[in-house]
């Protein structure tokens, strides 16, 4: 027997293993702190205060915005409200989606490429966040950066359906079906926050592939030769 039919983890390119590992054991750790088994009766208010520093609040960009100040304990929020998420069901489905999409990019893309298109991902949809719209709610979970792995893998698509010659909006139909599906909530809830960060992460994840990607610089260039 092939030893890789053992264990579906051992096709698992390490990076994408690393990024759900961290993911999920921080959600473990609210998910037992909450449960009272670790940090006491502290333990219990654990998420509520992660999300008071770590979250991307517009409240918070809008005091930096108009003070024209930017303290770093502020501004690392772009990066930290990807580990936060809503409960067990938010983080997990933010994890089986870095396990399936990321190990579709990783197989394709270098390690460092999707670190890369991960984090600059939630960046961007972070500040989309708290520029393009005005709301209450916190930003947190994961999403925003998984759809830069989607428009990555959407990227991977787009050019193995140029190259066969076929339908290249194709690529495509995995972000319309979940944007779909996200602006009908949005409609229910009245929070399009969220919408906007995610198709923000999706569009970077998209672009940086034309630079992060083998040869994709390269192939960005003969594309605006040919345009010539």
């Amino acid at each position: 027997m092939d030893e890789q039919t053992h264990s579906p983890f051992n096709a698992l390119p390490p990076v994408v293993v690393a990024l759900a590992v961290v993911l999920g054991g921080i959600e473990l750790l609210f998910q037992l702190a909450s449960a009272g088994l670790i940090g006491g009766q502290e333990g219990v208010g654990w998420r509520i205060g992660a999300m008071q520093s770590y979250a991307v609040l517009d409240t918070v960009w809008e005091w930096m915005r108009a003070n024209q100040s930017f303290p770093r304990e502020h501004l690392v929020r772009f990066v930290t409200y990807p580990f936060l998420h809503g409960g067990l069901t938010h983080a997990a489905f933010v994890v089986v989606f870095i396990l399936a999409i990321g190990k579709m990019v990783a197989e394709v893309f270098s390690a460092l490429a999707v670190l890369l298109i991960f984090w600059l991902s939630a960046v961007v949809g972070g500040l989309a966040f708290v520029v393009l719209t005005d709301t209450p709610y916190p930003l947190i979970g994961g999403y925003p950066a998984v759809y830069g792995l989607i428009g990555a893998f959407s990227f991977i698509r787009w050019v193995n359906l140029g190259a066969m010659g076929e339908n290249q909006m194709r690529a495509f139909g995995l972000i319309g079906m979940l944007l779909a599906i996200q602006l009908l909530f949005a409609a229910i809830y009245g929070n399009y926050g969220d919408v906007v960060a995610d198709l923000s992460g999706f569009a970077t994840g998209f672009l940086m592939s034309f630079l992060v990607s083998p040869g994709g610089g390269h192939r960005l260039l003969n594309r605006l030769r040919q345009r010539d």
